[in-house]
């Protein structure tokens, strides 16, 4: 069995990317399973051709991309990705697409085919912050969570795919006054753990667990 893990290069006016940094920090195998690790770039389009070309290439079982979303103190699996590019500042190209579907052939939305619920479950257990988001927003994140799930769909329908979003590290937030963190090692701590879960439930069907929220 393979997990491809994908995480972000750094974007805005930051110089770090959690996302990558945990990435890079994860074991090359868990619990026999391997775990190919993919630094993709935050930009619309080239983002979603690398992982595609991975996915032909090492033609893995899962692959769980990851994320920064400053601001949320806890690590969340995405219940869904929505059609729908609608950028509030730039990527990393320049590009800033507004209202603009992702796929014209693709469904309004793909949800998360991984154990969501579990992967929370197994992340509390060890300490650390999660739950489960509903939404992925409309940057490149969602774009890529969106273009992977349309790409398996149509391509690789035995693959199972989605995203978890992490807070910013301690250093992103000295110049930013009352917004959460989360050490490195916790965020690392926290992926192992919901990778885990991918394994454990691998062929199985999902915790039901309550999840949902009201707004």
């Amino acid at each position: 069995m393979k997990i491809l893990v994908t995480g972000f290069d750094p974007f805005g006016k930051d110089t770090i990317n959690p996302s990558i940094e945990a990435v890079q920090l994860l074991p090359d195998s868990i619990k026999d399973v391997e775990i190919i690790k993919l630094e993709i770039p935050t930009k619309f389009g080239e983002s979603a051709t690398l992982v595609q070309q991975t996915i032909e290439q090492e033609q893995p079982n899962y692959v769980l991309h990851i994320g920064q979303a400053g601001g949320r103190h806890d690590i969340t699996p995405e219940r869904v990705a929505i059609n729908m590019d609608d950028a509030s500042l730039a990527d990393n190209a320049g590009h800033q697409p507004i209202d603009q579907a992702i796929q014209g052939d693709g469904e309004a939305a793909y949800f998360s085919t991984l154990p969501i619920k579990a992967m929370v479950q197994y992340m509390r257990e060890e300490g650390v912050a999660a739950s489960v988001s509903n939404t992925a927003g409309t940057f490149v994140c969602n774009h890529i969570m969106y273009q992977t799930l349309y790409f398996v769909n149509k391509a690789y329908p035995a693959i199972q795919a989605g995203f978890i979003h992490i807070p910013f590290l301690p250093e992103q937030v000295v110049d930013r006054e009352d917004v959460a963190s989360m050490a490195l090692d916790d965020i690392v701590r926290g992926i192992i753990a919901a990778l885990k879960a991918i394994i454990d439930f691998d062929k199985q069907a999902d915790l039901e667990l309550i999840g949902g929220k009201t707004h």
